[in-house]
């Protein structure tokens, strides 16, 4: 019998390229472009969605029946809702969790050096001379201890900082003592800096609430790279509108965040809009993981990052 060929979809030409040019010759796999509309095949067996606006194609898998979909993202929150059951769904651990951490660094070093009121004053020709909170000796609070959380972590170790992660449970882990979430709210009021890695899902929805941002000490930094609706924004915005707390975050809710929204204008709030992962960085390592993916199913072996299905 002639071997079957792997078909795989991807939503870029860019995709097909990359992907196809890591591909093992002596694996029979053909990377098609897939990016709306109807499916250029009949039987695909990876589909690869668009990234960040993947809802469409997911619904669409049910004609085509694919053994995997890969996901770009590393979180996932919302895809079980509108995944037609029985379908297996990977994430994109590995692809973004250095590029986020990059991204957190930048957060806490531009909120704790006051980098936003330096870019200001610089317009004015103004030499403000001032003192700022910095990351030494900083009591960093993080919750979640996932690739990404780890990935931060080992990028805080030199700025000499006193990092406290909270997991689902306590235990010990990469020579570091990781609190239960249980412990959470009793050490809100020690943390200098909230640093939110967590994902999304009605677990976490609101888990920094009004009282964990009033136990946080005045003039706490709450960093979120996780999810937006993690954070309560009307009581965000409550605490930073009084002075209680200040915000350097990439994710919100809602998101985009609406041109009126109070968040763009207060003092002491510094934004990114949901690039943690949009770096260079991306394009290859997504292309490897596909690619790493297409292989293992073409040698009978199971696909990795499998977070729904399977």
């Amino acid at each position: 019998m002639d071997p079957v060929t792997l078909i795989v979809s991807v939503p870029t030409a860019q995709l097909v390229t990359d992907v196809s040019a890591l591909l093992d010759p002596a694996d029979d796999i053909e990377v098609v472009l897939w990016e709306d509309g109807d499916a250029p095949r009949d039987d695909i067996d990876i589909v690869v969605p668009p990234y960040m606006k993947q809802g469409r194609m997911l619904r669409a898998v049910q004609a085509i029946k694919p053994r995997l979909i890969q996901g770009q993202a590393i979180g996932y929150d919302g895809v079980a809702d509108v995944l037609p059951e029985g379908f297996v769904y990977a994430n994109a651990s590995s692809v973004h969790e250095t590029a986020t951490a990059e991204l957190t660094l930048g957060l806490l070093i531009a909120a704790q050096r006051g980098f936003a009121d330096f870019v200001r004053h610089q317009g004015q020709s103004d030499w403000y001379y001032v003192k700022t909170p910095g990351l030494a000796d900083a009591r960093v609070l993080m919750l979640g201890y996932g690739g990404v959380a780890k990935a931060i972590a080992a990028r805080l170790d030199p700025f000499e900082v006193e990092l406290t992660p909270v997991a689902s449970r306590a235990r010990e882990e990469d020579g570091r003592r990781v609190r239960g979430i249980d412990e959470y709210r009793e050490l809100l009021p020690h943390a200098d800096i909230l640093i939110n890695v967590l994902p999304g899902g009605e677990d976490t929805r609101h888990l920094i609430d009004d009282a964990a941002l009033s136990a946080l000490p005045d003039g706490a930094l709450v960093v979120n790279v996780g999810r937006g609706p993690t954070v309560d924004t009307d009581a965000l915005v409550d605490h930073v509108r009084r002075g209680r707390i200040r915000v350097a975050s990439d994710v919100f809710d809602p998101e985009p965040l609406p041109a009126d929204h109070p968040l763009w204008t207060l003092p002491n709030v510094f934004i990114t809009p949901h690039v943690g992962g949009l770096t260079n960085a991306m394009a290859p390592r997504i292309a490897k993981l596909i690619a790493d993916q297409a292989h293992r199913l073409a040698r009978g072996e199971d696909p990795i990052n499998v977070v729904i299905g399977g």
